[in-house]
């Protein structure tokens, strides 16, 4: 069973903004929400993933100060941008939501070409999980307020994964979370999960700014701030009355919003990362290690955590359950080749040692067919061809040798190997 995602489509209505005159914002709320975006940011930018592909990632250098810029452009024209984008969601705009569009074009101006790139890879499945809910398409964007889109951020608090859930909500959505596996980190199953709870947040207190300000502090915050306001149920009407991370949530995401729209207005023109994001996912019904997975199909190790957050000791816990593996789409042929033998030495290991993985020496675990054989071939000298996609890895799989074995007999000093190149391997 394979899992594909779509675009899924939602009719918007336009909604008038607001100008009225608010509270302002403080300048530590709009700090702190600055430093929690730059801190899972760059966090992202250090993952396997980024360092690998992101060849081109630079921090974006225009010719203009950010600040002094975005002080050149009217309130007006921020507004009528805004009013010009087909949401559900009223996209108010206030001193509030100006002084966050602000912070982002400062804090966020380098950072742009990830977010763009990673809203190709996830948006989809944002807005797939929330056309399911019948719950507004645009806010796919609060995932930039809350993590920055990296799955692997966690909160000060315990709030884990894209949508940051908290341990208790995400169990009670049906999320996963125990020693092995944190489903909280899961693209597909939290997005789902978040969709799924605004929806009900929604159903509970009838306004959408209200329900987003609930996905941030609970519900139980809401409340306490429409019975302190006199029974008011509007945002800005309770603004005053609300924990202070959460005044700062709804202008954060208006914000985002509008600078994931119209960053080119600014003098944004971010270079993209060259991330592969054809990938596919498959299920797995018994259990296997990433060690092994890495050594047959010729996939790093770190690539395969970064690509399934989700599993916290390198084990897919398939036995009695069936959960997903996600691959780049050029390496599917290779796991289904090799699965079974995958398997076998996954639960060979666990049966030996409880849950051993990122220590397996290759020298002692890993012996494939061609290992076995005689002890003629095993004495006699033989050569490999590399082509295009392998990895030491792979080949030594493939070859019942080490990776080390290899780079010793061929003089190597590092991984790296080209097409064509001639190995010796015995």
């Amino acid at each position: 069973m394979k899992r594909f995602c779509y675009i899924g489509a939602i009719m918007l209505l336009l909604l008038p903004v607001s100008l009225k005159a608010q509270p302002h914002t403080t300048h530590s709320e709009a700090t702190d929400m600055a430093d929690q975006f730059v801190s899972n940011y760059d966090s992202l930018l250090n993952s396997f993933v980024f360092n690998k592909y992101a060849a081109s990632t630079r921090r974006h250098r225009a010719n203009i100060n950010a600040d002094y810029a975005f002080d050149q452009v009217p309130d007006s024209v921020i507004a009528k941008r805004l009013r010009s984008l087909h949401t559900v969601i009223p996209m108010t705009f206030n001193p509030e939501v100006r002084s966050y569009i602000r912070m982002y074009l400062n804090r966020m101006r380098g950072r742009l070409d990830v977010m763009l790139t990673l809203s190709e890879f996830y948006y989809p499945v944002f807005e797939e999980a929330l056309a399911r809910y019948n719950v507004p398409e645009e806010l796919k964007h609060l995932t930039i307020v809350e993590s920055a889109m990296n799955p692997q951020a966690t909160s000060r608090v315990g709030a884990a994964g894209l949508w940051q859930f908290m341990y208790t909500t995400g169990k009670n959505y049906g999320l996963e979370v125990n020693s092995i596996i944190d489903e909280r980190r899961d693209t597909y199953k939290s997005s789902d999960a978040a969709a799924h709870y605004i929806h009900d947040l929604y159903h509970v207190f009838g306004d959408w700014h209200l329900a987003i300000a609930a996905y941030n502090c609970g519900p139980g915050n809401i409340n306490k701030a429409i019975a302190r306001s006199g029974g008011k149920r509007d945002f800005w009407q309770i603004y005053p009355y609300l924990p202070r991370e959460t005044r700062g949530y709804i202008p954060a995401f208006i914000a985002a919003t509008y600078i994931m729209n119209f960053y080119p207005e600014h003098g944004l023109h971010p270079k993209r990362v060259t991330i592969p994001l054809r990938t596919d996912t498959i299920m797995v019904e018994r259990n296997m290690l990433f060690h092994y997975v890495s050594q047959y199909i010729g996939i790093e190790i770190d690539e395969l955590r970064t690509l399934n957050p989700q599993y916290r000791t390198d084990l897919i816990p398939g036995e009695g359950n069936s959960y997903p593996l996600c691959l780049p789409t050029d390496k599917m042929n290779n796991l289904i080749h090799w699965a079974d033998t995958i398997f076998k030495y996954s639960e060979d290991s666990l049966a030996r040692r409880a849950i051993t993985v990122k220590t397996a020496p290759v020298e002692e675990t890993h012996q494939t067919p061609s290992h076995r054989s005689s002890r003629k071939n095993n004495h006699s000298s033989s050569y490999h061809r590399v082509r295009r996609g392998e990895t030491l890895t792979s080949i030594a799989a493939k070859n019942g040798t080490t990776v080390s074995k290899i780079k010793k007999l061929n003089g190597l000093k590092s991984d790296r190997i080209r097409e064509g190149q001639r190995l010796k391997l015995r």
